[in-house]
């Protein structure tokens, strides 16, 4: 079954797959670099169909056929409004990661690159998959090429930081494993559009949603599962750095909205003060240890600890403008942050350090470069005119309609956010002695590279209409069915409720 003409996701996922394995009948470094490019701007160009995309709630471009009929299986792939900004994401990351590796790779370059492209085609599967097993594969998938990238061509401790990151995603694929197992022993499918529609008991929902929260918690990740991120990204080449921010982070919390909130909506209202004060603490922990880095990648290392607590906060306020700021922090964090980590990898390849004592005073030699830091530094944490403004105040909009309380801790949340982007952008900029003299600014890869995050940054900031159009009839039917699902929840225990009620009753008149 097609929505459309030809199977649009389909290709999308199948063909950096497919291309990657092209690269093994190149030879030379720079033809395999070329080679990649044109992939990904082919891959580019396969999304326009994209385009298209209906403005409503429904799951469109679906594709649905029988995978493995007999344990009730299916290739079940369609995008909603909540995943297909996702998908847009990771395909225009793409060849910012080649064009950002184009020099600062100088080993193994064909294996390099057919492991960018197997992780593209292993998240736009996370993204597009709606079947839990088939979901459940590409996100196995995408840990054995982020493990590589790491562990290959990452810095000196390259080893502890892709060990610790192969052992805590392993651990969260576990638990959601089990998740899995039991929604279809109960629901009996692994239709994720199926099962939205079920009604599971509450005690069911208890012990789902952990396993899940934990799996997800520890991919986004939240407090005080974080301890792997700053080690992956501190040794991660800038490519690996820059997907592991844009998009990998994203599926925690895009599994957040696709199955915690969805299929277990009691059990979400249960634990969700529970995870409000975690993405608080998130928030707070991320910013301040921020605060104290020398080194540049360790710091925006911690504040993506940081900026992705706003988005976990957001999503469990379940009111309209936190769901909205969620999802707009999650498209903006990947922008900013994966642009960040491009100048880092920048700035590295001439200074070979990333100390910010080792970069100073590059505002009088580097204006170029000054300026693009300047703005993502700005849009980092918020301010009006970026596309971090956006999601940013909308979180705090919902987080003072839900409570003032909860709005009254972000507030420091916030201040951390502008202390430590000012305190290492000042450094870099006008920082004394200056180490920059001899270096050369910006070539025009690095122009490239970095005008494209730039434009969004400044689309999102000044115009976000298109985009709230896109999110909000999903948010609405999302919110919608949540405040129904979670009261027909609670109703299912009151028979065993009033049953077990009876027993005692008989009980005490018997004694």
């Amino acid at each position: 079954m097609l929505d459309f003409g030809y199977p649009v996701l389909t290709i999308l996922i199948a063909f950096p797959l497919v291309a990657a394995c092209g690269l093994f009948f190149l030879r030379a470094p720079q033809v395999v670099r070329y080679y990649t490019m044109a992939v990904s701007l082919i891959e580019c160009l396969l999304a326009v169909p994209l385009m298209g995309f209906k403005l409503n709630a429904d799951f469109q471009f679906v594709e649905k056929i029988d995978w493995v009929h007999q344990w009730g299986l299916q290739y079940y792939l369609g995008v909603d409004g909540i995943s297909i900004l996702m998908v847009l994401l990771t395909i225009a990351v793409l060849p910012l990661c080649v064009m950002c590796s184009w020099t600062y790779i100088g080993k193994r370059e064909k294996e390099f690159h057919f492991c960018l492209l197997f992780m593209t085609s292993s998240v736009l599967g996370v993204f597009c998959a709606l079947d839990l097993v088939l979901f459940y594969v590409f996100w196995e998938a995408m840990l054995i090429p982020m493990y590589l990238l790491i562990a290959v061509w990452g810095g000196d401790d390259r080893k502890y930081a892709s060990l610790k990151f192969f052992l805590y995603t392993l651990a969260g694929s576990t638990l959601l494993l089990a998740a899995i197992v039991a929604f279809r022993v109960t629901g009996g499918t692994f239709s994720i559009p199926d099962l939205m529609q079920m009604n599971f008991s509450f005690r069911f929902q208890f012990w789902a949603f952990l396993a899940m929260a934990l799996a997800f918690a520890i991919k986004v990740p939240m407090f005080p599962f974080h301890t792997w991120l700053p080690a992956a990204h501190v040794q991660a080449p800038s490519a690996g750095s820059v997907i592991l921010a844009a998009v990998l982070l994203k599926m925690g919390t895009y599994g957040f909205l696709r199955f915690c909130l969805p299929l277990t909506p009691a059990a979400s209202e249960y634990f969700a003060p529970m995870m409000i004060a975690i993405s608080i603490v998130s928030i707070l922990y991320g910013g301040a240890i921020a605060l104290g880095q020398s080194d540049i990648k360790k710091l925006v290392a911690y504040s993506s600890v940081g900026h992705m607590g706003f988005v976990t906060l957001g999503i469990f306020l379940f009111n309209q403008r936190g769901v909205e700021g969620a999802l707009f922090q999650m498209l903006n964090h990947g922008i900013v942050t994966g642009a960040l980590f491009m100048m880092i990898g920048a700035v590295y390849e001439r200074s070979h350090s990333r100390e910010i004592s080792k970069n100073m005073g590059l505002g009088k030699y580097l204006p170029a470069f000054m300026f693009f830091w300047g703005l993502m530094a700005l849009a980092s944490f918020g301010f009006p005119g970026t596309n971090g403004f956006v999601g940013e105040i909308l979180v705090f909009i919902g987080a003072f309609q839900d409570s003032p309380y909860i709005g009254m801790f972000l507030v420091p949340g916030a201040l951390l956010g502008a202390a430590y982007m000012f305190r290492v952008s000042l450094k870099l900029a006008w920082g004394k002695p200056s180490t920059a003299k001899a270096w050369r600014d910006l070539n025009a890869r690095e122009w490239i590279y970095l005008t494209i995050p730039a434009v969004f940054v400044l689309w999102i900031g000044l115009a976000p209409t298109p985009f709230f159009k896109i999110i909000d009839p999903s948010i609405d039917k999302l919110l919608n069915d949540f405040d129904k699902r979670k009261v027909a929840s609670v109703e299912t225990e009151q028979p065993m409720q009033t049953a077990a009620a009876h027993v005692l009753s008989i009980v005490a008149d018997n004694q």
